[in-house]
């Protein structure tokens, strides 16, 4: 994601993309701060992959059940990429 060397994220960006471009750029409080309330399925599933990365697994499979989907079996870094990859294409 280019704009990562950017001080801000886009502006228009939907929430669940905002998270993760906080993750990329180092801060996971902000990322998951912005995920921890609502309770959509795509919030649920990046709230889920930040707290894989936390090291919270018991967590993190509690909100990849609530997405509706499985721990995927990827690096973080590849699950992080799927889901920009995901949202953008929703767009």
């Amino acid at each position: 994601m280019k704009s990562l060397k950017d001080k801000n994220p886009p502006k228009g960006i939907s929430s669940q993309l905002q998270a993760l471009w906080h993750d990329g750029k180092g801060d996971w409080k902000k990322a998951h701060d912005i995920v921890d309330g609502p309770s959509d399925k795509l919030s649920a599933r990046v709230h889920a992959y930040l707290h894989r990365k936390e090291g919270d697994i018991w967590n993190a499979d509690y909100w990849y059940k609530r997405s509706g989907e499985a721990r995927p079996d990827l690096s973080l870094e590849e699950e992080w990429g799927v889901l920009v990859r995901r949202i953008l294409d929703q767009a």
